[in-house]
């Protein structure tokens, strides 16, 4: 009886140190955790984020491989994306051609890597373009306030009731521009709905405490916005320029599809899809793999702003 009751205490006392030693690992975490930064917090909620990091490996592979178009299609493939070779045409994929050819004979892996490298600028490009006029509007407009974000507003709103397609449409008829020039046009007609945002999140910042505090002391209102307002503001930057890059992706795709994008014989993946529609069944491939390196593009870029906009926010983190 007595050996009995000493192997229940020895159980017991086995569950209770075992608790106390999870308990003191969880607070020991806790405790690491909350001496740790802001920027190392996110960092680590990236690395335990398989999905945003699986879709960051393929946009970082994808990005790899379309800017290293030029050496890949002369050294690897060994195919000039703009050689036609009318002999050679709707060709299925075979050991000549990786992924067949299109309708005047070109090889379309070397077209698709040539027009990934478009299409990938016209997005970072544009994107950034975006941000900045949006970021820029948006922080004076938030943090002056008065008759400044009147006028900021009513500029705004005057820039946000043309309609992006007539002010392409006009653009592409009157010069003909070159990709570089569209993706400018593309951002100075898409940079109202960041600032909006920006403008919002200023109006809440501006607000706080230590915000008033600076004030106060007299500092300078562009060190106040350098210092206080702007990283408050960077990680919502951020996400919308990930997701704004999917979005001019998708932009520059269907100003193809109405014959005002990149003009041939330039590629991009949205206008070799545009053109391949007519050519389903002669070449199916034709149709497929544009459109599948343009979902997989947007498709991870979305993931990796949502995976951001976990990892930045506080309140989301640990929520997975």
């Amino acid at each position: 009886m007595s050996s009995t009751t000493s192997e229940s205490r020895e159980i017991v006392q086995r569950r209770l140190s075992a608790r106390e030693q999870a308990q003191a690992e969880q607070e020991a975490r806790e405790a690491a955790q909350r001496s740790r930064s802001y920027w190392d917090m996110v960092w680590y909620q990236l690395r335990r984020d398989r999905l945003t990091i699986a879709a960051f490996s393929i946009l970082a592979l994808l990005t790899i491989l379309s800017f290293g178009s030029p050496l890949i299609n002369k050294f690897v493939i060994k195919q000039d994306p703009n050689r036609i070779d009318l002999f050679n045409t709707y060709q299925p994929p075979n050991a000549a051609n990786w992924l067949g050819t299109d309708d005047l004979g070109r090889d379309q892996l070397a077209r698709l890597l040539d027009g990934g490298r478009i299409s990938l600028t016209i997005g970072l490009t544009g994107a950034l373009l975006t941000m900045t006029i949006g970021v820029l509007f948006g922080a004076l407009a938030g943090f002056m306030g008065g008759w400044v974000d009147d006028l900021i507003m009513w500029f705004i709103n005057t820039m946000s009731s043309i309609p992006c397609l007539l002010f392409l449409l006009i653009i592409t008829l009157l010069f003909k521009p070159k990709w570089y020039v569209l993706s400018i046009c593309i951002a100075v007609n898409s940079w109202m709905g960041t600032s909006r945002m920006v403008r919002g999140e200023v109006l809440s910042v501006r607000e706080r405490d230590y915000v008033l505090a600076s004030r106060a002391l007299g500092v300078p209102t562009r060190k106040i916005i350098v210092r206080h307002i702007l990283p408050n503001v960077i990680p919502i930057v951020i996400i919308m320029t990930t997701m704004a890059i999917g979005g001019l992706i998708l932009t520059e795709t269907a100003l193809s599809f109405l014959g005002l994008g990149v003009q041939p014989p330039q590629a991009t993946w949205g206008n070799m899809l545009t053109k391949a529609q007519g050519n389903f069944t002669l070449g199916p491939h034709l149709v497929i793999y544009p459109g599948l390196l343009i979902t997989i593009t947007v498709l991870c870029l979305y993931l990796v702003g949502d995976g951001l906009r976990d990892a930045l926010d506080p309140k989301m983190r640990g929520r997975k």
